[in-house]
């Protein structure tokens, strides 16, 4: 029997078992809108901008494992989307995101809202492909949902003509296809896994380097228990946080540009660094010369082609990483000596992280440390900048409690969509958004989409009054000139500038979160921190979301930092 495409489309959503479709309307998508208004079984979220939209996607990806899917008008709401799409390429999150297209006899005519979104975005997908033979339909969605979930997760863009919705073909939609020229490696070779074990055994100062494919991948409780049995300490990178739970005694910390102490001295003085899940970015290199220059590398990664791209390694394994520490686990035993371990403790005790207390002003780490006793589960999800390394230096992980962020794009305006996208999947869970005044105004219109959508989230805002980390940077490399950072700046009528602490900040988040029907409070002072807290879980745990406003000096930096392209032992520690 044949049915319109508009039809297949919504059929394969349900086979596919999407409960929840990020949209937002327009002319090219008004079929599939149509069609999916008679679904009972698939829930719409309108957003209130399309780069929110594949955050909100994201987040529910994130907290499900399952794929987030997006839908999107031609032109301005696809190329709203790009932000979203490539943030979730370097995070590895599947996505399937179909946009609109105008009817294709008029593609390559420049009609109103026609780009072409498939050639925008090749660099930052798994695969994207423009449907021009509705035969073709049903297959191209199955291979979209393949490809996004499996082997590395990625985002998959597929672009929907106007005409193709329209028209009839066969109603046929597939259980699986055979995609050719893409093959998902689901083996390991267990002869370079042992070759990457007897490297481990003879070693004297290992380390393992947990990537965010350990979390991707569910490997966290077998790479406890490998690390436990072998007596290894483990280091992450920020994606990889969570890896083992906080405060265990193989854990040492983060890593890299804004790493702990322990962990980066670790890393340049270990002899075998057994990396699993990391491509190997510069935020925790550094300057590659200077990278374990003692060490012998074993790599495992799922992906090829990340296998000594930015590092050349010793042993190269191409696997899951639950599936190499599956056959890790059988021949691990522990090794002789917990004098490397020693060693590392004395690293942590000489420089612990901490932050430096100013007087009289409310420290980060203390606001930190609060949310870890009030929310002893729940996710976390964090904007872009200081308040970020804040959360992955002092916020403890651990089964019960998640954090997400965006870590190979650095998307400022991630934290808040991401965060309603976690409670929309995860309604039942304490979800908390930490975002700073600079990332939160980026996308501060989706309390709409909270308050209306009933995803209620505790937003703590740290305001600093400044793009910190910038502004940061601009204290330690550029002599203290601080060039638009300041986020009160202010230009008198006749052009000149006014001093920016001399007005109040712009918005009042207080009386702005009240616009909206939510309870909000500005915290000046550490002993208020807890109470306001604890007022936030108890309103979220009775479906309302909270504002808290936390007034920070812009004095505090997020330390330790590695200036760009000097080794990770060369740290700004004060």
């Amino acid at each position: 029997m044949d049915i319109t495409g508009r039809k297949l489309f919504v059929k394969a959503m349900e086979h596919e078992g999407v409960d929840t479709i990020f949209a937002y309307p327009g002319g090219m998508i008004t079929d599939i809108l149509d069609e999916l208004y008679k679904s009972s079984h698939i829930r719409l979220v309108l957003p209130r901008h399309e780069q929110a939209l594949v955050h909100e996607a994201e987040g529910y990806a994130r907290a499900t494992g399952r794929v987030g899917v997006c839908l999107v008008t031609s032109g301005p709401g696809a190329t709203n989307a790009i932000t979203g799409i490539a943030d979730a390429h370097y995070d590895s999150i599947p996505l399937v995101v179909i946009t609109g297209q105008v009817a294709q006899g008029l593609i390559g005519n420049d009609a109103f809202q026609e780009v072409d979104i498939v050639g925008m975005t090749r660099s930052v997908v798994k695969w994207g492909i423009t449907v021009h033979d509705r035969k073709q339909l049903g297959k191209t969605l199955k291979m979209a949902f393949q490809i996004a979930a499996s082997g590395k997760p990625g985002p998959v863009l597929i672009d929907i003509p106007k005409d193709i919705q329209q028209a009839s073909g066969p109603d046929e939609y597939p259980d699986a296809v055979d995609i050719r020229g893409y093959k998902i490696n689901d083996t390991v070779h267990i002869g370079q896994l042992k070759k990457a074990f007897k490297l481990l055994e003879r070693a004297k100062r290992p380390v393992i380097l947990a990537g965010g494919g350990v979390n991707i991948a569910g490997a966290n409780g077998r790479l406890l228990a490998f690390a436990e049995k072998m007596r290894v300490p483990v280091v992450s990178t920020v994606m990889g946080k969570g890896a083992l739970p906080a405060g265990h005694e193989l854990y040492v910390g983060d890593a890299g540009m804004h790493g702990s102490f322990a962990s980066n001295m670790a890393l340049y003085n270990c002899d075998v660094l057994f990396s699993i899940g990391t491509r190997f970015n510069d935020r925790i290199t550094g300057n590659l010369r200077e990278f374990v220059p003692r060490a012998r590398i074993v790599h495992i990664d799922i992906d090829t082609a990340s296998i000594s791209r930015n590092v050349l390694v010793d042993v190269p394994v191409v696997s899951d990483a639950n599936l190499a520490l599956e056959h890790l686990l059988e021949w691990a035993r522990p090794l002789a000596s917990d004098s490397w371990l020693e060693q590392i403790r004395a690293w942590d005790q000489e420089h612990p992280l901490q932050i430096a207390r100013r007087e009289g002003k409310m420290s980060p780490q203390t606001v930190m440390e609060s949310l870890n006793e009030v929310f002893a589960e729940g996710i976390f999800v964090t904007d872009v900048g200081q308040h970020q390394m804040w959360a992955y230096s002092y916020i403890n992980l651990n089964q019960k409690k998640r954090m997400f962020t965006s870590g190979g794009l650095g998307t400022m305006g991630f934290g808040f969509p991401a965060a309603i996208g976690a409670k929309i999947a995860c309604p039942d869970k304490n979800v908390v958004c930490l975002t700073g005044d600079g990332g939160f105004q980026m996308n501060m219109q989706e309390m709409a989409t909270a308050v209306l959508e009933d995803a209620p989230v505790t937003v703590c805002i740290f305001n600093n009054g400044y793009l910190g980390m910038v502004r940061q940077q601009q204290e330690y490399i550029y002599g203290k000139r601080y060039s638009i950072v300041n986020l009160n700046h202010r230009v008198h009528t006749d052009g000149s500038l006014a001093d920016p602490d001399s007005g109040p900040y712009e918005p009042d988040f207080v009386k702005w979160a009240e616009s909206y029907g939510i309870e909000a409070v500005r915290v000046s002072k550490e002993e208020e921190i807890l109470p306001a807290l604890r007022r936030a879980r108890k309103a979220q745990e009775a479906g309302r979301g909270m504002v808290i406003e936390f007034m920070i000096a812009r004095e505090y930096n997020a330390l330790p930092m590695v200036k760009g392209g000097r080794p990770m032992t060369d740290m700004i520690l004060k």
